[in-house]
């Protein structure tokens, strides 16, 4: 399914479908100290029952299993949650393709909803009064964001100004540390309670990085098989170049905790 917002990538068409195989092979890469911070806030854990929005293939339901939640998972793509229904064997996870601006769930579901690395692609106005209904009582909303920092990494940087070569109009480049920004639309219904932006060193391949780079929306997403082959080509290229076979790359993540009001 297309998407397209004026806002990203100056409307160019994107689906994230179209990039599934490679989504569900290279993405799940946040490390374990990611998932432990979540659950020191007490949040997706213990029975608790969490919403992850923007599931994609069910990176924080199937990593975070094991902290003990009951979790439901929603994606506007099919294909991505056909992944994440294949990854999640024997994982009694629930997921449904479904846009979150057309949540489907009784009021007052949830003790916690996740949105992790698709929360500007919401319509805020839509989903603010939306997700204040599905929460329980003193229920949680946690934003979550975890980018590669192009300024600090040379192979960060390098591999952007390729992505930035092929699409242009690519807008998720040239990321720096800062906080969660949430929208006022929240502010009658939630108040935040906590935001925090931390650095993280995280391990590839040159396969790997790659693959990652690939499954963003800059390249897999949106750019055609001729495109995106001819970009392979020349990211390969480069990583034979600058890249041992194994390295980290500067990352930061951030994220922030809204609390529904009594």
């Amino acid at each position: 399914m297309d998407i397209i917002d004026r806002s990203i990538d100056k409307g160019k068409a994107f689906d994230w479908g179209r990039t599934s195989d490679d989504y569900a092979r290279f993405r799940d890469i946040y490390p374990e100290e990611f998932y432990r911070r979540i659950a020191d806030l007490g949040l997706c854990i213990n029975g608790q029952q969490v919403l992850d929005l923007g599931t994609g293939t069910g990176v924080l339901p199937r990593n975070m299993y094991h902290y003990g939640a009951h979790w439901t998972g929603t994606d506007i793509s099919e294909n991505q949650i056909a992944q994440a229904v294949r990854l999640s064997e024997g994982m009694d996870i629930r997921y449904h393709v479904m846009p979150t601006e057309a949540l489907d769930f009784a009021d007052e579901s949830f003790d916690v909803i996740t949105a992790c690395q698709c929360f500007f692609y919401f319509r805020h106005e839509e989903v603010a009064p939306m997700l204040k209904r599905l929460l329980k009582p003193h229920g949680h909303i946690l934003i979550l964001y975890m980018a590669w920092l192009p300024y600090e990494d040379r192979i960060a940087g390098e591999s952007e100004k390729l992505v930035l070569k092929y699409n242009p109009s690519w807008s998720g480049c040239g990321e720096t540390v800062h906080p969660v920004h949430v929208p006022e639309c929240y502010d009658a219904d939630l108040r935040l309670v906590h935001s925090e932006e931390y650095l993280l060193d995280v391990p590839f391949t040159r396969e790997s990085w790659h693959g990652r780079i690939k499954a963003c929306r800059g390249i897999g997403a949106s750019l055609s098989a001729d495109e995106i082959a001819r970009w392979e080509d020349e990211h390969m290229k480069l990583l034979q170049d600058i890249a041992p076979q194994e390295f980290t790359v500067k990352h930061y993540a951030a994220m922030a905790q809204l609390t529904k009001k009594s």
